[in-house]
């Protein structure tokens, strides 16, 4: 039987990236096992990360353009030796959908993955001075010139069915053997209140700030809050110190909240968003807050699998629940780990990527 072959496209090297771990690189052990071969090409090295996305550095940035731009073309040159080719976000960090239009003439079937309202303009700070390369309407142009695209949520499937028909909902999932529930005692008589996120998203705990404020003045030293993903993260009034994140200790570092935390703004970016921090929060049995944005308004039950906030009196007060009750925090959060495992765990959607893919190579 002819093994059929797969190209992944994707920016980051593996286990580097949210997006590409908790999408397609947590299935590929599985895709190999069911007769599935495939290659994986990213563009950014591990030595060039972090100058890519930091200010300045604008001719070791020009370089690794230069070398992904090269990267791309060899991957043009052997696309016709796969079945699919399956793109991540975009294949080249530009406003241009040259390589994908390359790939597309190959005969290979052309899939489309997204997990971000990407065609919002939404530039790292550290490459405000590259957002000219930029083009929002690159991810349409995308969406339409492929065979599949895999939208993360209902609203990015929304956007996506005005320019594609042949659209699948597939949401961020969690592998649940890797997140097994730790014992959690409270150090101290102290509540953690965690939030995770990264260097981008750390905007997004700003929304947090009130309503931690008022929890502090309160509870004192009663409860911490821990922020995981920027190490360069310090609230003074709040003793916050932000870790750096990193792979081998995450689901560790996730393990010791007592309460896991998912402020949003009510924007369009947002509701893009595929509610991928307050699903690890809940994988571990962790009684969770969400804004009620997006994709979150449909993961959580308000008050049974965990809760949602809008005001800041919202968040006090449902907080302030949690903290005060061993009992509900303990329930919520094996419900919330149940809701998971049931809907977004990697094993329910594994047989879903087979069938995909197989049906896209019969067509």
């Amino acid at each position: 039987m002819k093994r059929k072959r797969i190209l992944f496209v994707a920016a980051h090297r593996p286990d580097r990236s949210p997006s590409q771990r908790f999408r397609f690189e947590q299935y590929l052990g599985f895709l190999k096992e069911n007769g599935f071969g495939y290659d994986f090409s990213w563009l950014i090295s591990e030595n060039d990360d972090k100058k890519f996305y930091s200010p300045g550095n604008i001719r070791t940035k020009l370089f690794i353009l230069i070398k992904s731009y090269w990267k791309r073309w060899k991957d043009v040159w052997r696309s016709s030796e796969y079945d699919i080719i399956f793109v991540q976000r975009e294949a080249f960090m530009t406003g241009s959908t040259f390589f994908e239009r390359r790939f597309k003439r190959s005969g290979a079937k052309l899939v489309f993955d997204f997990d971000d309202a990407i065609w919002n303009l939404d530039v790292s700070e550290g490459n405000r001075r590259f957002g000219w390369l930029k083009n929002p309407g690159k991810t349409a142009e995308l969406i339409a010139m492929s065979d599949l695209v895999i939208a993360g949520n209902q609203y990015l499937s929304d956007y996506a069915r005005r320019h594609n028909k042949n659209i699948v909902i597939v949401p961020t999932t969690i592998d649940m053997d890797e997140y097994s529930v730790q014992a959690r005692s409270e150090s101290q008589g102290k509540i953690c209140i965690g939030w995770s996120g990264s260097i981008t998203t750390i905007k997004h705990f700003g929304f947090a700030l009130p309503f931690l404020r008022k929890l502090k003045s309160k509870y004192g030293d009663r409860i911490e809050i821990k922020v995981i993903g920027d190490g360069s993260y310090v609230n003074e009034e709040l003793d916050i110190r932000g870790l750096v994140w990193k792979k081998d200790d995450e689901i560790n570092e996730l393990s010791s909240f007592d309460i896991g935390i998912m402020p949003l703004p009510d924007d369009e970016w947002a509701k893009g968003k595929c509610g991928l921090k307050g699903l690890q929060y809940m994988a571990l049995g962790i009684p969770t807050i969400m804004s009620p944005v997006g994709v979150n308004a449909e993961i959580i039950r308000d008050g049974d699998n965990g809760m949602l906030a809008t005001t800041t009196e919202e968040w006090v007060e449902k907080l302030e629940m949690l903290i005060n009750s061993p009992d509900l925090r303990k329930g919520m959060g094996a419900r919330a780990r149940a809701t998971v495992e049931m809907d977004f765990s990697v094993r329910c959607w594994k047989p879903v990527y087979l069938r995909l893919f197989d049906q896209l190579i019969d067509s």
